[in-house]
């Protein structure tokens, strides 16, 4: 075992956050280097083609953000970005029936699926005034005091997991809906606020839009691999990180990597950017500081299957026009929510068939992830045929369970993050980025990604 390879910058991790990362680095001209120990970049960012399928295996699509187009510009992949239809239906299943979302204040006072008492409480937050506690507060809590148990069962509850997959009863507020928090806090209403907001962000350039790309979100993900070359190595697994200081104070990281054939090398860098989930970070950094473990092993994550079912369009007696559909979880389905991908975007699936992608496991089941393919196939079909009266059952299904899908922004999540902060106070030569600190949308790692890479740059400036 030798030092192989001494670099300025090492990005350990090539999901959308390490990539993104390595991506601006080197283009201000900084030696950064990325491992992946996958054989393949992207993290749950995987897109494929299967029998005249597109699959995605992780995300089905994302919002723009004004910083993600101008880096889809700056990959000249821009022109390959596909808008979903505007204002798609989006419906939640209530008494085994879908029910359209309504998507504005005035739908929402007309629509049949709330009842006068939500109505009320909703109109009492907009001409009333109200305080958000000093403690933190969960989810659910949260729309109990404003809105109602109702509001919770059919809309927020269902939202929470179609985002996180989790539990409103276990998620902080003000990490994972932060907006909704600073709104109650700064206009005393959550809705005058967010009507607040949202005036001001129209004079963005970029109005937020539900994309993806023509060939799946893999596209992004390709861009920026064959951007960074050679400077990229898969299927290198991070082992074990030890610092040491020079003689003249400087610090350095030596770290120990897995190739082929389990043959052992050794990296050695002065700045360490760690792009892996937050359970992976943790065992990285154990003995550069115990602290770290222990505050990244606090951070859950939710399970989820990501299944996805094709059948003849003859088959299903629903039109399926809109985004797709939420379920409560006390509609004692497994489903949590099932995106109609042929309906959003074209070529998704073979003339005459239709691709549905449906969601189960998460913070409040997650045992079904581990079941058989087979078995999660059968569940979903079942849930899906009652729901949108299918006749026949799939003739295409694929199944991707991830076992640490998506992390889990809880109560208490708002400590763990500030003491991830004085910990990398206390090392600034190591960074931690990913979808478990500052928001789990591709736009939000993107952001964050680029924020960390601009703090580089202007250290390597003034040093």
């Amino acid at each position: 075992m030798h030092v192989t390879a001494h670099v300025q910058t090492l990005v350990v991790g090539a999901g959308i956050s390490g990539l993104v990362c390595a991506y601006a680095l080197r283009k201000a001209g900084i030696d950064a280097r990325i491992v992946e120990s996958s054989a393949t970049p992207g993290g749950m960012i995987r897109s494929e083609r299967r029998d005249g399928y597109l699959l995605e295996f992780g995300p089905q699509s994302f919002n723009t953000t004004s910083t993600l187009i101008n880096l889809c510009r700056e990959l000249r992949i821009a022109d390959q970005l596909l808008p979903a239809p505007a204002n798609a239906p989006r419906y939640v299943l209530v008494k085994r029936s879908l029910r359209q979302v309504p998507l504005s204040l005035p739908a929402f006072i007309a629509s049949s699926l709330f009842g006068p008492l939500t109505k009320l409480r909703v109109l009492r937050d907009i001409l009333g005034r109200s305080t958000p506690p000093q403690k933190d507060e969960s989810v659910a809590a949260f729309t109990r005091r404003k809105f109602s148990r109702e509001l919770l069962d059919k809309l927020v509850g269902p939202f929470v997991s179609g985002i996180y997959a989790g539990d409103p009863e276990k998620l902080s507020l003000r990490s994972a809906f932060r907006q909704l928090y600073e709104a109650e806090k700064s206009a005393g209403s959550v809705i005058r606020g967010l009507l607040f907001s949202a005036k001001k962000r129209s004079a963005s350039a970029e109005k937020p839009a539900l994309q993806s790309f023509r060939d799946g979100n893999l596209t992004l993900i390709q861009a920026l691999a064959a951007n960074l070359g050679s400077n990229l190595r898969c299927g290198v697994t991070a082992h074990r990180i030890s610092l040491t200081t020079t003689s003249s104070g400087t610090p350095t990281f030596e770290i120990t990597v897995i190739v082929a054939n389990g043959r052992e090398e050794v990296l050695t860098t002065n700045r360490l950017i760690i792009a892996t989930p937050a359970h992976q970070a943790a065992m990285l950094l154990r003995d550069v500081d115990p602290q770290f473990e222990s505050v990244l092993s606090a951070i859950a994550y939710a399970p989820v299957a990501v299944a996805s079912l094709g059948y003849p369009k003859s088959a299903i007696h629903h039109s399926l026009e809109g985004f797709g559909f939420l379920v409560p979880r006390s509609s004692g389905l497994r489903i949590l929510g099932t995106v109609w991908n042929s309906s959003l975007f074209p070529n998704r699936a073979p003339d005459g068939h239709v691709l549905l992608t449906s969601f189960v496991g998460g913070a409040t089941g997650p045992n079904t992830v581990s079941l058989p393919e087979p078995e999660i196939v059968s569940v979903v079909h079942r849930e899906l045929a009652s729901v949108l009266d299918i006749s026949h059952p799939p003739s295409f299904s694929h199944v991707e369970a991830w076992q640490h899908a998506i992390p889990q922004y809880n109560l208490g999540h708002i400590q763990l993050i500030a003491r991830l902060d004085q910990m990398q106070s206390k090392y600034p030569s190591i960074r931690l980025i990913g979808n478990y600190l500052r928001g789990p949308a591709l736009g939000a790692c993107v952001e964050q990604a680029l924020t960390i890479a601009q703090e580089a740059i202007k250290e390597d400036y003034a040093a």
